[in-house]
């Protein structure tokens, strides 16, 4: 099996990204100016990583901190790639990062059909703390919306004690609502993430599953 590295994402891999975005999202996928948008805000605020593949970007993933709150953004895995741990991976640095920079918690949504999705952040310590209606648009799908605790180390950045190792997919956060404690809303599909926005997680871990963030990527 070939493993992905993983690497800070440029300005040079949008037009890479948004091509698997729209592959796993459809009509939820970002824009071009919301992407921009979201990468003209790290290291700041923002931190986004690619995984690469002989070249080629098999999937992405982004983290927004405020505070001590960290925000999953977007965690998305080419359809080739799922079940081989890059999504793990992806999300294992996001944590490991937010517990970094200081967070105490990371929030997420993930589509409330997605079960595949939700089990992959419970295997990492997340718990479902409440519903979001409508959260997904176009579509309306409702979201799940998960808290994981961090400590002040990185430990906590792996899968919960006793857990498998999840399979793969993506996941990222809902466009247009604004997340539970966190103080920051997030841009509508289309439209370009102002100051303090930021994009909801939302996710898609296999085949009519793939519109919604973050879902949960393996």
């Amino acid at each position: 099996m070939i493993t992905a590295t993983l690497r800070p994402m440029t300005t040079g891999d949008i037009s890479a990204v948004l091509r698997l975005e729209k592959q796993l999202f459809g009509d939820e996928a970002w824009s071009r100016a919301m992407l921009a948008g979201e990468l003209a805000r790290q290291p700041q605020s923002r931190h986004y990583l690619v995984a690469e593949e002989d070249g080629v970007i098999a999937g992405y993933g982004g983290l927004l901190v405020a505070g001590s709150q960290g925000d999953v953004l977007t965690l998305a895995v080419a359809g080739h790639r799922w079940g081989q741990g890059t999504g793990s991976a992806l999300l294992e640095a996001l944590l490991a990062e937010a517990a970094r920079r200081g967070c105490t918690e990371v929030f997420l949504e993930v589509r409330i059909d997605n079960a595949r999705a939700q089990q992959l952040y419970l295997r990492y310590g997340f718990t479902q703390i409440g519903v979001r209606r409508g959260y997904y648009q176009p579509s309306g799908t409702d979201a799940l919306v998960m808290r994981k605790g961090l400590s002040p180390d990185s430990e906590d950045a792996g899968p919960a004690a006793g857990t498998a190792r999840p399979a793969a997919g993506t996941a990222r956060p809902a466009a247009g609502t604004a997340r539970p404690a966190a103080g920051t809303a997030r841009p509508a599909a289309g439209s370009a993430p102002g100051g303090g926005n930021a994009r909801a997680s939302r996710g898609s871990t296999g085949p009519g599953a793939a519109a919604g963030r973050p879902g949960g990527g393996q």
